[in-house]
């Protein structure tokens, strides 16, 4: 046999996949059917609060722990998600996931009052937490190496895409139907999941592990300290709250005794070769990053086009769709450049393009048409999609099997981190700038400015409609100062966005053939 032959042959029994299943297709298209709605449901639920705080008869303050609830219920399980998978079977873990995911949903829908709503979105976290790094694992484990950059591209697009849609599509049904169908939506799509899923999902080796039951406590603790102190950061206006300034001594003081704790354990809760890894620990630092920039940018574009544009839910969704197209555009794209092209390189003109879009939209005007945001958003997708394919190739190329689920656990968890950071550093900076900027706009409405009307009698002298025009006056100052917060945002994360980029360069020259080989 010759040289050449030997090394086919060779190549082609290296390039299988870790699990063997039927129907490759299908067990994928059930897989990113459950991430959809695991994804939706970050977002999803945000704009039905008004209507759920009717229904249930809530607080103001106290309904956004319908949102609370899920978000820190997921942080808190994370972390042992990988050790639950290996210790009782990933297949088995993965079913009782989603399965949970879908009973609570439907829960959720029928809840009577707000403690049911909360009980029943945390357990949903719960779940949901067990759904992102898993789904990630499956795909890595069904197929062979040469098609993980596909899978992956594949994966991508629904992480990127599905928490922006949420807003939209939980506006439009709870405007046609009601709010409950923001849950019963799951149940469609989740339920024939579920049966693919028990069909055709193989499971990886039960591995006997012990649980770091310190290190689990202490870094549970300081994620869920941590996100309540995003999370509730704003409206207890930060460190004027006592509360807020515990919770951040919390979590550093948590976080500071995990990292002592993992270094002299025998038993760690994340095995620390991953960390000695610089593929990983790169791509762990830049999903922070892609947090900032994709989650948390998103999440605050759907209801700038309502508010400041007066865009409807139905528009708004179109104008995000030329945004997915990008990341659809650039992560095929990515798949045959990584083969060429250094990692490092298309990661930082994937950044530079996606800061270029902010830093275009920060120029954004309040009397222009919509084909800017189409086209700065195509922009940004874009360059997204050229970050994260990529930066999850490289994270896992030289990762073993075994170490999968603890390197998906971990990119998620910073991922989430990433944009749950991002979420509240844009609402502070906008209701802070907002209100600047509001004052310093109305100290210009004076008898000039209205043709020698004082503003102060115009309610006296005409009545109504002295008090109408008043409004109208008033409606839009709010208008420009929320502009021109919205503005300030886009321009502060586009500088730090473009400070961030040349960082990748730092890491170590990263060609995917020789990743793959070194894991090999």
């Amino acid at each position: 046999m010759s040289t050449s032959t030997t090394d086919t042959a060779t190549a082609a029994s290296a390039d299988k996949p870790a699990l063997e299943t039927r129907h490759r297709g299908l067990l994928t298209a059930a897989v990113m059917g459950v991430s959809i709605i695991q994804l939706l449901d970050m977002t999803i639920a945000n704009v039905a609060l008004p209507h759920m705080r009717s229904g249930l008869g809530a607080s103001p303050d106290s309904i956004t722990w319908v949102l609370t609830s899920f978000i820190i219920a997921g942080v808190m399980v994370t972390p042992a998600v990988a050790w639950v998978s290996d210790r009782l079977g990933s297949r088995r873990v993965f079913l009782w996931a989603v399965a949970g995911f879908v009973l609570s949903s439907m829960l959720c829908g029928a809840a009577t009052s707000l403690a049911q709503m909360v009980f029943f979105r945390a357990l949903q976290g719960v779940c949901a937490a067990f759904i992102g790094p898993m789904s990630q694992t499956i795909l890595f484990d069904i197929n062979p190496p040469s098609k993980h950059s596909a899978a992956m591209a594949i994966w991508g697009m629904v992480v990127m895409i599905a928490p922006i849609s949420g807003p939209i599509l939980g506006g439009y049904l709870t405007d046609s139907l009601n709010w409950r169908w923001v849950f019963y939506i799951n149940l469609p799509i989740g339920i024939p999941t579920l049966l693919l899923l028990v069909w055709l999902l193989p499971s990886r080796n039960i591995v006997p592990r012990k649980l770091d039951h310190l290190g689990f406590i202490l870094i549970a603790t300081a994620l869920v300290s941590l996100q309540l102190m995003l999370d509730r950061g704003q409206h207890l206006d930060w460190f004027a709250s006592w509360e807020i300034i515990v919770e951040l001594l919390i979590a550093l003081s948590a976080f500071w005794m995990f990292i002592v704790h993992t270094l002299h354990t025998k038993n760690p809760l994340f095995q620390p070769s991953l960390f000695a890894n610089p593929n990983f620990l790169g791509a762990f630092a830049f999903m922070f990053v892609l947090g900032v920039a994709n989650v948390a940018i998103a999440s605050i574009l759907p209801t700038m086009y309502q508010t400041v544009y007066g865009y409807s839910p139905v528009d708004t969704g179109l104008l995000m769709i030329p945004r997915g197209c990008g990341v659809f555009i650039s992560m095929l794209l990515a798949n045959r450049l990584m083969q060429y092209f250094d990692v490092r390189h298309l990661v930082l003109v994937g950044y530079l393009i996606a800061g270029g879009a902010l830093w275009s939209m920060s120029g954004f005007a309040l009397d222009m048409g919509s084909e800017p945001i189409l086209v700065t958003g195509f922009i940004q997708g874009l360059g997204l999609g050229l970050i994260f394919t990529p930066m999850n190739i490289a994270a896992f190329a030289t990762v073993s099997v075994e170490q999968r689920p603890d390197g998906a656990s971990l990119l998620n968890l910073m991922r989430n981190l990433g944009g749950s950071f991002g979420i509240s550093l844009i609402i502070t900076l906008l209701s802070r700038n907002t209100q600047t900027s509001h004052s310093d706009l109305a100290a210009h409405i004076t008898t000039n400015t209205l043709g020698g009307m004082d503003p102060a009698a115009l309610s006296g002298r005409f009545g109504d409609a002295g008090t109408a025009a008043l409004q109208m006056v008033e409606a839009e100052i709010n208008r420009q100062a929320v502009m021109i917060g919205y503005l300030d945002n886009f321009h502060l994360m586009a500088i730090g966005v473009l400070c961030v980029a040349p960082v990748v360069l730092l890491l170590k020259p990263m060609r995917i053939s020789d990743m793959r080989a070194a894991g090999r």
